[in-house]
């Protein structure tokens, strides 16, 4: 690859990470809030070392290194240095998406192919507030339907939010994504859904209802499930993902 399209990639790339992490909310699509930092931080540093290689090669890049002229690329065997290999190209794709197209958060696919996870443990769970509808992350319902003993859930209507994933038999999943650090951990909360159709995949939506018991609480048995009482689409979140849920049981 030519000096001068090594010089653009080291823009490009910096100014597509400032777009996404300076400029809009589309980096918690990839990674964590807490490293938005780290990601403006890169975006500088990259823009910063292509302009001072472009300084340095003087406007447009044309300049050559010193040592480099034009009777310099070619080795004694005839061999051309000047360019690197054609498949470096590549790398000016992820660049360019970062500025021109913003992949879509993940979602259904992913969790359809994720076992539904859940906190391990059983045991009581803190008091949940005494207000209906109760308002809880999907992470955390399907955590006290699964192991807490002392079953808080019961007789309580519920408010729940995440994205439709398809089952089978006709079966669907109101489903969060949990990251530890990026998108690449992710791994998928999902709480059956019982008494709606089902939207299409991957539609937002917010659902309430009342916790329907599956399995032994506190046993590999359970299962995450609720009987639904209405269905809302809502637009997808900025924030597509949850951290990992810090209910504990004791």
């Amino acid at each position: 690859m030519k000096r001068n399209l090594q010089v653009l990639l080291l823009l490009l790339t910096g100014a597509g990470l400032l777009h996404i992490a300076l400029f809009s909310d589309l980096y918690l699509r990839y990674v964590k809030a807490g490293l938005r930092p780290l990601l403006i931080a890169s975006g500088v540093l990259l823009v910063l070392l292509g302009m001072i290689a472009a300084a340095r090669d003087g406007f447009p890049f044309s300049r050559d290194e010193p040592g480099h002229g034009p009777d310099d690329h070619h080795d004694d065997h005839g061999h051309d240095h000047s360019k690197g290999p054609r498949i470096a190209w590549l790398l000016y794709v992820p660049a360019l998406l970062l500025l021109l197209f913003a992949p879509p958060a993940l979602g259904s696919y992913t969790a359809s192919r994720n076992d539904t996870a859940t906190t391990s443990g059983a045991g009581t769970f803190p008091a949940l507030p005494g207000k209906d509808p109760l308002a809880l992350s999907v992470s955390e319902f399907g955590s006290r339907a699964k192991w807490d003993t002392d079953r808080s859930l019961r007789g309580r209507t519920v408010r729940l939010t995440g994205f439709v994933t398809p089952g089978t038999n006709g079966t669907w999943y109101l489903t969060r994504l949990i990251v530890t650090c990026c998108a690449a951990d992710a791994t998928a909360f999902k709480v059956e859904m019982h008494g709606a159709t089902a939207p299409p995949a991957d539609t937002w939506v917010t659902v309430t209802g009342t916790w329907r018991p599956t399995g032994k609480v506190g046993t590999d048995s359970a299962r995450a499930a609720l009987d639904t009482a209405t269905v809302k689409r809502i637009p997808e979140p900025d924030d597509p993902y949850q951290d990992l849920p810090r209910i504990r049981a004791s």
